[in-house]
């Protein structure tokens, strides 16, 4: 753990010294250059791993730097997807861990705060990409005039599919739905064009919907679509995305499954197209382990980690019957398969599976990776990207999910009592605007970039237009018979036995009521819909636990 801790102050400081403002640090010649967008992207993706550091007094210093310095009204031509899951994905995360912090919150927070407005403000410039007849998005976006004239409308599937972790966080915590509501047709687009056999592909084009790369596989290009699908679930509690994804595993269990790999088929037909595995696929057992399929995770753990062993990383593509790496692939950025960069798929997949068994192989793989990547990666102004694993030769590039994913997940895998972990059996409870909330309980929800969203804040700002109309009914109600009691009762003794009286304004509320009811699915009153936790339920600011 303390290795992996001097890891990230060795790339972090030398990203300060010699990068910054830029997006990346080039640690080859300690310079910077701008890659995403010009945001000063390696601040913003490290600022959590900060915290799970335990680095309060940085965390608080950059926080101050991003409001000053990042600017989104900017004429970049910006990726939709990186934009996503780096920028809006870490301003959330940071803005939901900002009072563990020690940040000074504004009154309102979770609700508000400068955090959550850049975020929103980045995601807003991200809006005009999803302005498609499929509701899926392009892939670039110019942050100033939106989409230009003559991009392309072709996306790959991921690049689809992989906004309802941030998206829906941000429409909770602003209240404002369409963020969710564009995250949300973008998914069930892909879904409703799969194939016959329950099988999507790499590429389609935005506007007709036509498959233009027909490899079907779990692999680069198609899997954070199948990643969010999971977590989107688990954030949301929302059993349409679970089913969605049971279905796609099931597809892909009976078409690109041999021997515990994972082909590439084509999506039509089942047949295999391309008998590789990809350093991107790493993050599957990970995913495997978040549905409870904890055996066939393992499994599939143990080739991956066989060909690292191999190769001292992965290989972006290795081709299993011959048991070598793909000529003209073997380059792989600071990723989280290769070296250290696979890392960041592989050992989120190995820090879910050592929580869930245990097992202490897979703390010597994470202490292999961390031999490895000093070995190999390590150089005077950082860690540079491994351009070729046959013979170790170095690019010069530091990407910032070194310190985004790699490094966080390699500490998390050493660190069993880090606050990430935490169990429920503590937590905040914090007053918002819309009464008492609980926070940091643990059961926090990775973002593809490993940004840690806790699913507890997108109960705390946001109430569903039906639980609000429900509670306004119930108040009406409770209103009206209490001022008029007296009357209903003069009138229903004046109207005879068996007869009863209503107060015009009563009537006209309940039929409001009723016709509400009859276009949204209908609760019982107090239902409370969207707190959908199972240990605690808290009703007009008083929680209840289950055995009260």
């Amino acid at each position: 753990r303390e290795r992996v801790r001097a890891m990230f102050y060795h790339a972090y400081e030398h990203y300060l010294e010699s990068a910054f403002p830029y997006d990346e640090l080039r640690p080859l010649t300690c310079d910077g250059q701008d890659t995403w967008g010009s945001f000063s992207l390696t601040l913003i993706d490290a600022l959590d791993t900060l915290l799970i550091l335990g680095n309060v007094s940085e965390f608080q210093r950059v926080v101050s730097v991003l409001q000053e310095g990042v600017d989104f009204d900017i004429d970049v031509n910006a990726s939709v997807f990186e934009t996503n899951i780096r920028v809006v994905g870490g301003l959330l995360s940071a803005h939901l861990l900002s009072k563990r912090a020690g940040v000074e919150v504004e009154a309102g927070w979770p609700c508000s705060g400068p955090l959550l407005r850049m975020a929103e403000e980045a995601a807003r410039k991200l809006l005009p990409a999803f302005q498609t007849p499929t509701g899926m998005p392009y892939g670039t976006v110019n942050l100033l005039h939106g989409v230009n004239p003559g991009e392309t409308p072709v996306t790959c599937t991921a690049g689809i599919g992989t906004f309802i972790v941030e998206f829906a966080t941000l429409s909770h915590l602003t209240g404002d739905p369409v963020f969710e509501d564009v995250a949300r047709k973008a998914l069930k687009a892909l879904w409703k064009n799969r194939s016959d056999i329950g099988l999507v592909g790499n590429h389609i084009d935005v506007i007709t919907a036509k498959w233009v790369a027909q490899d079907a596989g779990i692999g680069a290009g198609v899997d954070s679509y199948f990643e969010y699908l999971v977590k989107g679930a688990i954030l949301l509690q929302d059993k349409e995305l679970m089913s969605m994804f049971l279905e796609y595993n099931k597809a892909i269990k009976n078409y690109t499954k041999f021997d515990d790999w994972y082909l590439w088929v084509q999506m039509y037909k089942g047949t295999v197209s391309m008998p590789v595995f990809q350093s991107l696929e790493a993050y599957w057992p990970g995913l495997q382990s978040l549905i409870g399929d904890v055996d066939n995770a393992m499994r599939t753990f143990l080739n991956y980690y066989t060909v690292w062993k191999q190769f001292g990383g992965l290989p972006e593509f290795y081709n299993i019957p011959q048991g070598y790496t793909v000529d003209k692939r073997e380059g792989y950025p600071l990723r989280p398969v290769v070296v250290f960069w696979f890392f960041a798929e592989l050992i989120e997949s190995a820090m879910y599976l050592y929580r869930a068994t245990r097992d202490p192989t897979l703390l010597e793989l994470g202490r292999d990776a961390v031999e490895s990547i000093e070995k190999i990666s390590k150089v005077d102004c950082g860690f540079a990207t491994i351009k070729d694993l046959r013979d170790h030769r170095l690019d010069n590039r530091m990407e910032s999910f070194f310190l985004a994913e790699t490094v966080k997940y390699l500490y998390l895998l050493f660190d069993p009592d880090n606050f990430i972990h935490n169990d429920g059996s503590v937590f905040d409870v914090v007053i918002t605007p819309y009464g008492e909330c609980v926070l940091n309980a643990g059961g926090y929800v990775f973002n593809t970039e490993a940004h840690p969203i806790d699913p507890a804040a997108l109960h705390c700002c946001r109430k569903r237009k039906e639980e609000q109309w429900e509670v306004e009914d119930l108040m009406r109600e409770f209103y009206f018979l209490k001022k008029n009691k007296k009357f209903i009762f003069k009138r229903a003794s004046d109207q005879g036995e068996g007869e009863s009286a209503k107060d015009p304004e009563d009537a006209s509320s309940e039929k409001a009521g009723e016709k509400r009811n009859s276009k949204k699915s209908s609760h019982s009153l107090l239902s409370c819909p969207s707190q959908s936790f199972n240990s605690k339920l808290a009703v007009l600011g008083q929680v209840f636990l289950d055995n009260s």
